[in-house]
């Protein structure tokens, strides 16, 4: 049983109604995902130390970024949501706040007709220029480095979903979380800004299926491109 928290921008925490997660046995899931080396000691090894590092050294852009949000935004600066992690364990993620603070009450408001699947429209009126700025380039995302650090994520890996959206999982999109949540994977250099992030599964658990150094080398080194071409598509 997974219990999902109602987080809005205005960090609302009221809790909602249990959620039944139909996912496969783990004992089951182990006979079919056994780890590699790699996977089991290695990556979690990688995963902290460049968590930890990622967190120092991009210090200066957060000293750059949180004023810049104060000042367009107001505080809080830190945006906290509840997703899904590895075998389906809730953990709180951390992104800066791109949109305004109160989506009910407040002047704007999104009519879009996936607004419920798809939760990163561009096209979402509550977004100020500087947040669009801040999505736009991903730097939304600098805190989930601390994510990285803390052990809840992964650098690669599928990423952490809404408790809401897994709640409507048929039993093989739960094998997405074997693996560590990350934060860029598979679908985002494969599919991104193509396919909404929920109908990308089948990418995601290809990740999982041939999770090695050499495919977490390659995803990383073709990040950068993917959210260039995603910028210059537009």
């Amino acid at each position: 049983m997974v219990y999902a928290r109602k987080r809005d921008e205005e960090h609302d925490t009221r809790l909602v109604q249990p959620i039944e997660r139909a996912s496969v046995p783990l004992r089951e899931a182990q006979e079919f995902h056994r780890r590699g080396l790699y996977e089991k000691s290695v990556k979690p090894v990688i995963d902290r130390i460049a968590g930890v590092a990622f967190s120092i050294v991009t210090l200066p852009l957060v000293a750059i970024i949180v004023p810049g949000i104060w000042v367009t935004l107001g505080g809080p600066a830190i945006y906290r949501q509840r997703r899904l992690g590895q075998h389906g364990r809730e953990f709180t993620v951390y992104k800066f706040r791109t949109m305004e603070a109160d989506r009910r009450n407040g002047t704007t408001s999104i009519s879009h007709p996936d607004r419920r699947q798809n939760h990163k429209s561009n096209d979402d009126p509550r977004h100020i220029p500087y947040g669009r700025f801040l999505r736009k380039w991903s730097l939304d995302e600098i805190p989930q480095f601390w994510n990285i650090a803390f052990g809840d994520m992964a650098v690669v890996g599928p990423r952490p979903e809404l408790p809401q959206i897994v709640a409507g999982y048929d039993d093989w999109q739960h094998r997405r979380h074997e693996v560590k949540p990350g934060l860029t994977g598979l679908w985002q250099v494969t599919a991104r800004g193509d396919i909404p992030m929920h109908e990308g599964t089948a990418i995601d658990i290809d990740y999982v299926e041939h999770v090695t150094f050499k495919s977490d080398v390659w995803i990383l080194v073709n990040t950068p491109a993917a959210v260039l071409g995603k910028q210059q598509g537009k």
